[in-house]
């Protein structure tokens, strides 16, 4: 027993040198040992039966075609403008507390992160998946998923028209770009990460462009509860992955959440 109090003791006395060492060194971010290589550009860009450039495959966002966690290069945050809200909408917007944020998040809540969360709230890979007159698109987190005709039809009457998480999805080629057009939303997703939350009058405009390997995403959005313009995005790169399997989404157990967030969420939120 008194052998064991000894050595505890002399741990303990010895904490305070190993701590002062510590502080003493450089603090160095442990990104891993890989150099991130870009893919080539890839041939000729598919196309589907239709004659439409065929936008299937495992994208990854960035140049390599894959995650980059074990990169020694920190990954680039695509730059945005800031949200246009209008004065009454950045005050409530700026009040938020971080609490609060993480509360109305849709990783918190369980709830699907929207259009155009899918792309924007989204730092994992897309498997997308296109046949002629249908565009569907799956991401690994919380298993969110979309499907959207893309025969050019019009959007639903007005009293047909429902709030959804995606809203009313249609969509068209314009040339070699898919463009899809969505309105009638449920106000609770956000725009983008951070509380950029919306009404339910917004409207999101979409273009996907194929160019061989490589895939353009560019995004709109309107608003007139909120927003002063249109909040127009940098485009996004994303590189195809043609490992057979890199489209192999894991499997996550369901997200689950309690009655008492739910309700904070709610309060938050409106």
């Amino acid at each position: 027993m008194k052998t064991y109090i000894g050595v505890m003791l002399a741990a303990a006395l010895m904490l305070p040198a190993v701590a002062g060492a510590q502080e003493n060194k450089p603090f160095i971010e442990a990104r891993g040992s890989v150099k991130p290589v870009p893919l080539p550009p890839g041939g000729p860009t598919p196309r589907m039966s239709d004659g439409h450039p065929d936008l299937s495959g495992n994208w990854f966002p960035g140049p390599t075609g894959k995650a980059n966690a074990w990169s020694i290069v920190p990954d680039a945050r695509v730059p945005e403008d800031p949200v246009p809200f209008q004065p009454w909408a950045e005050a409530k917007f700026k009040a938020m507390s971080r609490v609060e944020l993480e509360l109305s998040s849709a990783n918190v809540t369980c709830d699907p992160v929207g259009t155009p969360g899918m792309f924007v709230d989204n730092a994992y890979m897309h498997l997308i998946d296109t046949k002629p007159g249908l565009f569907i698109h799956l991401i690994e987190n919380n298993n969110r998923w979309r499907v959207v005709h893309t025969d050019g039809r019009p959007h639903k009457k007005p009293d047909d028209l429902e709030p959804l998480f995606n809203g009313d999805e249609v969509a068209h080629w314009e040339g070699d770009t898919l463009v899809i057009d969505s309105i009638g939303f449920i106000d609770t997703t956000w725009l983008a990460r951070g509380g950029f939350f919306h009404s339910d009058r917004m409207h999101v405009v979409e273009k996907f462009t194929r160019q061989g390997d490589t895939l353009l995403y560019d995004v709109t959005v309107e608003d007139p509860e909120l927003l002063v313009e249109p909040w127009v995005n940098p485009t996004r790169v994303l590189r195809r992955n043609a490992n057979a399997n890199a489209g192999l989404l894991r499997e996550r157990g369901n997200c689950e959440t309690s009655q008492e967030t739910e309700a904070a969420a709610s309060q938050i939120r409106h």
